[in-house]
């Protein structure tokens, strides 16, 4: 008893302090925040570590990281800014602050950026990439050119520059030059997509519409994801008279991008060309909600309500056509048919007499058919013509350059793989397990014991998919922290203080704070060297941290060790949890050791066989070791129960 008494004084005493926090343990917890991509969970411990030491230059900029991947562009420079104000020498600040100017089209200080940031680095590519990058943007080609010149000569293998060369020249009207620096940009890399989309600009520029739809398809297959090249296609295969192919590629963008505003317009005159009036209204419809002063749409819209019979939606657009355009006589002669056509004659009369009175002799056909040749003509977005009223619209300026800045900023901060594989551990936490398609409440005994003994603040649950937090719930969590500190300083039981640490500790975790969270679990284990749930919490925290370590090239095989000790120890005094048998299998598999994976998520299952997680990893697992058919099978039981993403992943690993 003497012991534990001693060992609580020891964990009480730095809690004395706690006016003032550990600045480097903030800003660590802050990094391993934007490391696993919760933003403003980072943004949370900067603030509070400026607060305590608003001399250091990391929080600021460290938050000016997290702002950035929020889209807070602004604040992010200002963060920046204030960073490079306490240190000037740190040259990724430069470079991020860069990034910024350039999300808020503020290329010429951008460029300042780039210029210093090249004086510490000067053979760093992606800042002499960026900087003529933003020259191009200020039409400054001159300059482009020389930069590209020295980029060429510096990374002669670096085919993207050869084709951004093609593109200025494209710019300057020199075509020739830029089919030149194209062929010399295939020939390094033909599996260059900035090489085809310039060429395929080229194409279409001298209207050599087949050549440009074939190399629009590579680019696609290179870059599938990008809305403006099935536009571009669709444009293309117009010109080609393949109805087919371009109302394909109008649906494929607005799969990729339901707001665009290309794709639904000129899918509805497309629409209207093969007859599917309906539908057309349809796309009309969106892009009037997009833009409701949009006259063209208005006018397109109200032709096809006249055809269709909807008289009166079409008196109401071309109303507000004419109340722009009152002399349009066209629109006047359209609407005076259908007050006419609804028995509205004076309405008919009072419009009729206009057009009378200022065309007597001018004949007004009705609405043709496109020809061809008018298929084929295009108009500006901005441009408004009755005249080209079915013409297929393309963007006032179409961009030779697919602008694609060069970031490493990410790289340095995080390096984080984009995509982790296997489903992440189960821990203890204050947010509850959330599967998509079949909620339900993870329930292990050890954890169910605690909620009704030691009858905590807020009950603690089980997840290994935790959604980040928002700033009122980081809020919460932190308050949280805050109260059981206060709560821990006043209390005179241990066992009582045992419990409220165990709180603090899953606080901690879910603030992605590891390092407070295994002081106070160690302490935890010290009084009571039996609870299983503090050994699997430590060793999950130590799990999390050494991922975050090695991302930072620190060696964490000691830490490993550490992890899987405090695992085999929880198992040990919980032989049947299914989510430490789980667990433990997740270390076994980040080490490459499938087959103990293996048989610790088969333990998992046999304990609980509602733990998708266990069969999507297993899955995995097999595949990895080669049994490519028993992976299939747990893929599948685990999209059976709920695991969506499962689904993509059996697709991946199809033949």
């Amino acid at each position: 008893m003497l012991r534990r008494s001693i060992l609580l004084l020891l964990a009480l005493l730095p809690l004395t302090l706690s006016a003032q926090f550990n600045v480097d343990r903030l800003i660590m917890s802050g990094r391993s925040a934007l490391y696993y991509e919760d933003y403003v969970l980072a943004i949370q411990h900067f603030n509070r570590a400026i607060q305590s030491k608003p001399y250091r230059y990391e929080p600021w900029y460290y938050r000016g990281i997290a702002k950035y991947y929020l889209d807070d562009f602004a604040g992010a420079e200002g963060d920046c800014t204030e960073a490079l104000h306490l240190n000037p020498y740190v040259t990724s600040i430069y470079e991020l602050r860069g990034l910024c100017r350039i999300r808020q089209e503020k290329y010429e200080d951008a460029i300042a950026d780039y210029d210093r940031a090249l004086k510490d680095e000067p053979s760093a590519q992606n800042f002499w990439f960026n900087r003529m990058l933003c020259r191009i943007e200020l039409k400054d080609y001159d300059r482009a050119q020389l930069e590209l010149d020295t980029i060429i000569q510096k990374w002669s293998k670096n085919a993207r520059a050869y084709s951004v060369k093609a593109g200025v020249y494209l710019m300057q009207k020199d075509t020739t030059a830029a089919a030149v620096w194209l062929d010399k940009a295939v020939s390094i890399d033909p599996y260059d997509w900035q090489s085809w989309l310039t060429r395929a600009s080229i194409s279409m520029s001298r209207a050599k519409w087949k050549d440009a739809d074939e190399q629009l398809s590579k680019v696609i297959h290179l870059r599938p994801k990008m809305v403006a090249n099935y536009t571009n296609r669709a444009l293309v295969r117009l010109n080609c008279n393949n109805l087919r192919g371009a109302m394909s590629d109008y649906d494929t963008a607005l799969e990729l991008d339901p707001d665009n505003f290309l794709a639904h317009y000129n899918r509805g005159l497309l629409r209207v060309q093969v007859g599917d009036d309906n539908r057309a209204i349809s796309d009309f419809d969106y892009v009037i909600r997009m833009e409701p002063g949009n006259i063209m749409a208005i006018y397109n819209r109200a032709l096809l309500l006249h055809k269709t019979g909807d008289l009166r939606g079409a008196i109401r657009d071309y109303t507000k056509v004419l109340e722009e355009y009152p002399n349009f006589w066209t629109g006047l002669y359209r609407r005076a048919d259908c007050y006419r056509r609804l028995g509205m004659n004076n309405q008919a009369e009072l419009d009729e007499f206009k057009v009378f009175k200022a065309q007597m002799d001018k004949h007004i056909g009705i609405q043709p058919r496109w020809t061809k040749s008018q298929m084929r003509q295009t108009r500006k977005k901005s441009e408004i013509d009755f005249e080209k009223y079915n013409h297929v619209v393309v963007e006032d300026e179409e961009k030779v350059i697919e602008q694609e800045y060069e970031n490493v900023s990410r790289g340095k901060v995080q390096n984080r793989k984009l995509e982790v594989e296997y489903m992440p551990m189960y821990h203890l936490s204050y947010i509850k397990y959330a599967n998509i398609l079949k909620p339900y409440q993870v329930f292990d005994k050890a954890v169910d014991a605690f909620n009704q003994k030691g009858k905590p603040r807020h009950p603690l649950y089980l997840t290994c998919n935790p959604n980040s937090l928002n700033e009122a719930q980081t809020k919460v969590v932190f308050a949280l922290a805050d109260t059981l500190t206060t709560l821990i300083l006043d209390s005179r039981d241990v066992q009582q203080t045992k419990n409220l640490l165990l709180q603090r500790a899953v606080a901690h975790t879910v603030m992605q704070n590891y390092a407070e969270a295994i002081d106070d679990l160690n302490t935890i284990i010290g009084i009571d060297p039996d609870m299983a749930l503090a050994y699997w919490q430590r060793g999950v925290c130590e799990a999390m941290m050494n991922e975050f370590n090695t991302s930072q090239g620190i060696d964490s095989k000691i830490k490993n060790a550490s992890a899987l000790f405090d695992l085999n120890r929880a198992i040990e005094l919980e032989p049947g949890s299914a989510y430490a048998r789980y667990d433990r299998g997740n270390l076994y598999f980040g080490q490459g050791d499938y087959e103990k994976a293996i048989a610790d998520y088969t333990a998992a299952i046999e304990s609980n066989h509602n733990v998708p997680e266990a069969y999507f990893n297993r899955g995995l697992a097999y595949i990895h070791s080669g049994e490519r058919q028993k992976g299939i099978a747990d893929l599948s039981k685990a999209g059976e129960l709920g695991l969506y993403s499962a689904y993509s992943m059996l697709k991946k690993h199809a033949k």
